[in-house]
């Protein structure tokens, strides 16, 4: 039987039409002498009426073996249903199908799982048997939002004559950043490929090459800790442009967001995505990528209870810290314990405690506060707050990072408290003027706030060697409710500008040369100024989806341990195949192994701390050594598993005696037998063998 419509696919226009149906049977509901069937497809649900009277004998009994999950093709006429049996929330809630002729095309046995929206199962069963999970409309529904949005991009980038590239999945690995995902090499043996973190050097390198416009649906690996919107692989929106500008670049992007969200999901956004730096993000929202779906900036009160006699206040604006407070509109009405509450937040985001104010609908303060500030300070306060009756003002006083992370995270936390947060309401945020550097306690260097292909801003050029770190680069965020989108900026596109960004970060001529000695070649032959951008496909969708994880959005994700438990990736590979990648086997020439082994041996401090000099035969000592560690690795692979252990005691007799030193001797006097000395060392002519020792 060959399909003629999908199942949600008909309505009372079809009825008396003669058609046939496939999919798989969701419930199964027998009345005696009639058997319904809810059949469903990737469009929905259709009713299918089995009835004894319509079927043949024998296709009434095939129907009365059917259990959920069979795949069947059925076929008959379709009718309307009985008003009393309509069903509202189907598509097809007034029609059904006459079942005339019926075929199983597959059976399902008994389901690990039952495939409902509403059904508590653990994800790792889940994910385990994904493709059963899969059938769920909710999940297929994410799917088809995908694709919807990727055809928009698509679309909106190729009428601007973008042209879309693939670069090469297997890279070289330049270290910067996340760890690489990295790929021996067979036939270059000891050699490792990378997997791409992101295209960011080949884009580059389009555009030297005069693509002008490109794009990629790029995928991209990082080997980091996960998290509910992380994934090892993701995929990423890619896009590099020659001779634009950052404003060119950004109004690019809102005018895509703005049509994914109108074509998708029929949101119409008619404002301009607020702009601000990442000084003011930080500033009044603690955080470089704010959510501004509601109100809630912070304000610095450090100059207005610079006099105050609050001691906690007034010793930390002594040190250089900061007094911050956020205003909580209607927050007069929490409760002792509600207050408690956020004290144990604020404490959890690393503050000593929190001071509060309360201002009750007559106006009157309620605070511990009150009795430290005048009258004159605390209508200041109030003012600058914007404070009304019924509000409940918070304080943070600290290091002025604990200060921002505090208050950041208070102000979500009382969002979500407040339902302020809702998920179909969706604000973009532009965040700009990013520092260049940022310093790193754990590698005590500066590194890339970025990336270090980020072009600074034309005036701080002459900061790069005295105050790396006021250096402002010419980037961008894109930021959707509190979620950063992706990052994008203007590049480095001339070479003596590049090195230079590279010696900021603490690279050797050696380590510039030997990671990106390629793309400086390329920038040597005339490459246009240009800049660029990417966003997370996985994790917009997962916003626009309304859904709680990134792993609900992609076909077949890995769980927050990098698992994929469908395929059970990671796993071990056949030893034959390690050797065939020289991964520590004995091949009868030197292995990768042993070669990397031999070039990390410091031979000379081994001798020095040995008191051995080796003089011309360190790399026959090298060769020794390997081969003792390789003696030792065979002993360590012996299968001892069946053997039974046998324990030796023997009888010791312990003496103990005081070690007296009748004359210490000069290094001199010690070697003067020796038939040759050097530099303190005495010459071995010969070591004694085996078999000389036991004839000995």
């Amino acid at each position: 039987m060959k399909r003629d419509r999908y199942a949600a696919r008909v309505s009372e226009e079809d009825i008396e039409k003669n058609l046939c149906f496939t999919g798989w049977v969701q419930n199964i509901r027998d009345m005696g002498g009639i058997i319904f069937l809810d059949l469903r497809d990737k469009t929905g649900i259709l009713q299918v009426v089995c009835d004894l009277n319509n079927l043949s004998p024998e296709t009434f009994k095939t129907v009365e073996t059917i259990r959920n999950e069979y795949v069947i093709a059925v076929s008959g006429v379709i009718r309307k249903r009985d008003m009393d049996t309509y069903n509202p929330k189907l598509p097809t809630g007034t029609i059904e199908l006459k079942a005339l002729s019926l075929e199983i095309l597959s059976k399902s046995k008994a389901l690990p799982f039952q495939i409902e929206e509403s059904s508590n199962i653990k994800e790792e069963l889940r994910l385990k048997h994904r493709y059963l999970d899969l059938r769920k409309p909710s999940l297929y529904n994410n799917l088809v939002l995908r694709h919807s949005t990727l055809k928009v991009v698509r679309r909106f980038l190729e009428e601007r004559e973008f042209l879309e590239v693939e670069t090469p999945i297997l890279t070289k690995s330049t270290p910067e950043g996340a760890r690489d995902y990295l790929v021996p090499s067979r036939l270059h043996k000891g050699e490792f490929y990378a997997l791409p973190q992101s295209p960011q050097i080949f884009k580059q390198l389009l555009m030297t090459s005069g693509v002008d416009r490109y794009y990629q649906i790029a995928k991209c690996f990082r080997d980091e800790d996960l998290r509910s919107d992380r994934q090892p692989e993701f995929t990423q929106v890619d896009m590099e442009l020659s001779f634009s500008s950052q404003e060119e670049i950004l109004g690019y992007l809102e005018e895509m967001f703005k049509e994914i969200f109108k074509e998708v999901l029929n949101i119409d956004i008619k404002e301009d995505f607020e702009r601000i730096t990442y000084k003011e993000a930080i500033e009044f929202y603690g955080s470089d990528k704010p959510d501004i779906r509601f109100g809630m900036k912070i304000v610095d009160l450090s100059e207005a209870l610079k006099d105050t006699d609050f001691k906690v206040f007034k010793d930390t604006l002594k040190t250089g810290g900061k007094v911050k407070a956020i205003n909580i509109k209607g927050g007069n009405s929490f409760t002792r314990t509600e207050i408690e509450e956020l004290t144990s937040w604020a404490i959890g985001y690393g503050a000593k405690g929190m001071a509060w104010i309360a201002i009750e609908e007559t106006g009157e303060t309620r605070s511990i506060l009150t009795k430290y500030f005048s009258k004159e300070t605390m209508k200041d306060l109030l003012e600058k707050m914007e404070s009304n009756p019924g509000d409940l003002i918070v304080f943070s006083a600290d290091k002025i990072e604990v200060v921002n992370k505090t208050l950041g995270g208070l102000r979500l936390d009382i969002a979500d408290k407040l339902g302020q947060r809702k998920k179909d309401d969706f604000k973009f945020l532009m965040v700009t003027d990013f520092p260049l550097f940022e310093w790193s306690e754990e590698e005590n260097r500066f590194m890339s706030m970025h990336h270090p292909f980020t072009m600074m801003n034309e005036e701080d050029i002459a900061l790069m060697d005295t105050d790396p770190e006021s250096v402002r680069s010419q980037s961008y965020d894109i930021v959707l409710n509190g979620v950063e989108l992706g990052s994008g900026s203007i590049r480095i596109h001339r070479s003596d500008i590049q090195k230079k960004m590279f010696e900021v970060l603490g690279l050797s001529k050696e380590d510039i040369e030997e990671r990106f000695g390629f793309i400086l070649e390329a920038f040597s032959y005339g490459t246009p100024p240009h800049g660029g951008f990417a966003f997370g496909l996985d994790r917009l969708i997962m916003m626009m989806a309304g859904a709680e994880s990134i792993r609900e959005v992609i076909a077949f994700p890995k769980t927050g341990d990098g698992v994929c438990p469908l395929s059970e990736a990671p796993s071990t590979v056949d030893p034959e195949q390690l050797k065939v990648l020289d991964f520590g086997f004995a091949t009868g020439e030197k292995t990768a192994q042993e070669k990397l082994i031999k070039k990390d041996i410091d031979i000379d401090a081994l001798g020095i701390s040995s008191y051995i000099y080796l003089e011309d035969k360190k790399e026959a000592y090298k060769d020794y050594i390997i081969e003792m560690m390789e003696k030792t690795s065979d002993i360590q692979d012996v299968d001892v598993s069946g053997l039974t252990p046998t324990i030796n005691i023997h009888p010791i007799e312990n003496s103990f005696r005081e070690d007296k030193v009748d004359k210490n001797f000069t290094r001199e006097e010690l070697l003067k037998h020796a038939n040759s000395i050097y530099d303190g060392y005495i010459l071995l002519e010969k070591g004694l063998s085996k078999g000389e020792v036991k004839n000995g």
